[in-house]
């Protein structure tokens, strides 16, 4: 359309846009956002069904097991009928582990790592997010499988009268201390993924330090296998699945205490990586 003086006009129909400002990044979004990849990654739900089926799956089997050979004698005493419907959480510390370090690994082989760090700066919320949802998940998911395999395998220890109710002092603990373990696990697998960027080193870092940190300890001279394997991470995180800890073994929430303190350091050479901005 022209006018008299021969410019041409535009005509405005309906309300221009207007601008929006963008969001503040907060450690809240930052969580919803690491939610929804936590959700949608298929090794999420194979990982945690996977420690479901050996929580509950090897608990009770192996009460199966020690039904069809009791302990006679003195082994009655040391017998801990709650640490044997609790086996399988020493299997399952591997589907945990294993999830931990995808968590992270996955974004750095895909390149969303970038997106994400483009997105969120600062960087260090985002790990503080994986943190803090991947222990609040396998609590969720641990903490009722731990509980179905102690009740079946009491359930079947108790035909030999070698069950404990959940009542006794130390059974509620080692039950709850399982999902708790479990967490821990998956803490030092994303620690493990974050330092090292790459799935296939990060599991294999995991399984030397579950695994082969055990049988490295158990190759010192006897007077120092104990001492050092009870303060490796997966001995000294077990002792807190026990109602009746070995003398080889710390202190229940002694040695949860000392996995944690492995989950900090990791955690803290995570963030000081991450930091530099090399992704």
């Amino acid at each position: 359309m022209t006018d008299t003086t021969g410019q041409v006009t535009i005509p405005v129909t309906g309300a221009l846009p207007r601008y929006q400002l963008p969001q503040r990044v907060s450690q809240v979004r930052v969580m919803r956002a690491e939610w929804t990849k936590l959700r949608t990654q298929p090794s999420t739900y194979w990982a945690l069904l996977a420690a479901v089926v050996l929580v509950v799956g090897f608990g009770i089997g192996y009460s199966l097991l020690r039904v069809a050979r009791p302990p006679h004698g003195a082994a009655i005493a040391s017998f801990d009928p709650a640490a044997i419907s609790l086996s399988g959480v020493q299997l399952a510390q591997i589907a945990v582990g294993v999830l931990g370090v995808l968590l992270i690994t996955n974004e750095y082989a895909t390149g969303l790592i970038r997106t994400t760090f483009a997105a969120i700066p600062r960087r260090l919320p985002v790990l503080w997010g994986k943190a803090v949802l991947l222990p609040a998940v396998i609590i969720a998911v641990g903490l009722p499988a731990a509980f179905a395999a102690f009740a079946g395998g009491q359930s079947i220890l108790s035909r030999k009268h070698l069950s404990v109710p959940l009542s006794q002092p130390g059974a509620a603990r080692a039950v709850i201390g399982c999902a708790l373990f479990l967490a821990g696990v998956g803490l030092l697998g994303l620690g493990l993924g974050a330092v090292i960027r790459n799935a296939a080193g990060g599991i294999a870092a995991l399984f030397g330090l579950l695994y082969g940190l055990p049988l490295a300890a158990a190759l010192l001279p006897s007077s120092m296998a104990a001492d050092v394997t009870r303060y490796l991470p997966a001995s000294a995180g077990q002792a807190v699945t026990t109602v009746k800890p070995d003398q080889t073994m710390l202190q229940p929430w002694t040695g949860f205490g000392v996995l944690c303190a492995y989950v900090a350091v990791l955690l803290a050479i995570s963030a000081v990586r991450m930091r530099r901005g090399d992704a």
